[in-house]
């Protein structure tokens, strides 16, 4: 053969081995491959409903935390590698996590004892701020992300997926957005395209790290799959204050202005305003006491080397990512009738999957 053509043919094969294989946008039948992954690692008893996955490879399994958080990386036939991140298990710590919920700064420094540090930078905007018990969660398992993300890049791996259910769809969006910062400061390598699905997660911050998560992702990279039943997405509890806006807004030249108005109007709405902001303000402090500190002190009895962080002044919980809403029809609340002795029957797997294949049922 002649050396135009071998070196031809090379350069077919090394740019169909580099090809895009991710692509995006919503993909039913990728998110149902990404249930399947993450019901290969679940605890519970196992459900034919949701086959095995036929074309992964399981690669690695990171050790459980203290909080009884792990990941586990599989790869696809075609080379894309997959994050695939754990939820709450039935112990003790795992839930505690969850309930941990007072707000950090989402750009910062974990003190984890023993000179342990864990710097992170999940925002660009400086007023964004997150969960701290899944931001513990996301430092314990980062850096064995980081780890194998780099040692599957050298055999040629360039795309990801990122998945997680439950609280690990908090974790995921945490993991996201911290990868996206390694990115930016050239800690792993810039031509690595990530995609996330983030199925029946809660809240991971306020509303301006959902702005900049959305933004980052935007353009079809990342979706939050929601069963319109499911309470979980619903949490953590939200409180709005005055100081949850944007800095220009009306609230912030009210007291002037009421000042403008008749003697009776004045008092009358003066009452009013300062009532509904003294509420907020009171209800934000209680849920950061009871959330932050109070569950510190059961935290610790796990994390015994933890510092008790310093909280943010803020409950405003939102969730992120482009919503994928999975709405229960009569034949789905045939199957899975509203139940005071099953709270989470809309929250597992199985709901998720089958709606799934209603609404986008793939190729």
């Amino acid at each position: 053969m002649k050396p135009f053509l071998l070196f031809l043919l090379w350069g077919v094969s090394l740019s169909s081995a580099f090809a895009q294989k991710l692509k995006p946008g919503f993909d039913g039948d990728e998110y149902r491959e990404m249930i399947q992954l993450f019901h290969q690692q679940v605890d519970t008893a196992k459900t034919d409903i949701i086959p095995k996955p036929i074309r992964y490879e399981r690669l690695y399994r990171s050790p459980e935390s203290e909080l009884k958080n792990l990941w586990e990386l599989w790869k696809r036939t075609d080379g894309v590698g997959v994050i695939c991140i754990r939820g709450t298990v039935q112990e003790t710590p795992s839930w505690l996590e969850n309930f941990y919920a007072a707000m950090i700064p989402a750009t910062g420094e974990l003190k984890l004892g023993n000179d342990r540090v864990f710097r992170y930078q999940l925002a660009q905007n400086p007023r964004a701020m997150v969960h701290v018990g899944w931001t513990i969660g996301l430092s314990d398992l980062a850096p064995t992300i980081v780890e194998k993300i780099q040692e599957l890049y050298k055999t040629g791996t360039r795309e990801f997926l990122i998945m997680g259910h439950s609280q690990g769809g908090a974790l995921a969006y945490l993991t996201r957005a911290y990868l996206a910062d390694l990115v930016n400061r050239k800690e792993i390598p810039q031509d690595i395209r990530f995609k996330t699905y983030c199925s029946a997660a809660p809240k991971p911050g306020n509303l301006y790290f959902a702005y900049d998560y959305e933004f980052l992702t935007r353009d079809g990279w990342s979706y939050t799959v929601l069963n319109a039943s499911d309470w979980v997405p619903e949490t953590p509890f939200s409180i709005q204050t005055l100081s949850d806006f944007n800095k220009v807004n009306p609230f912030e030249s009210i007291r002037p202005t009421l000042k403008k108005q008749p003697f009776i109007a004045r008092i009358v709405l003066s009452r009013i305003f300062n009532r509904m902001d003294r509420a907020t303000r009171i209800a934000e402090k209680r849920f950061r006491k009871n959330l932050g500190k109070m569950m510190y002190s059961q935290i610790k009895k796990y994390k015994k080397d933890l510092p008790q962080p310093d909280y943010e002044k803020g409950n405003n919980y939102m969730r992120a990512g482009s919503p994928i809403i999975l709405q229960p029809n009569d034949a789905y609340r045939q199957q899975y009738p509203d139940s005071s002795k099953n709270i989470f029957i809309h929250h597992l797997l199985v709901p998720y999957y089958s709606l799934s294949q209603t609404y986008y049922p793939g190729k």
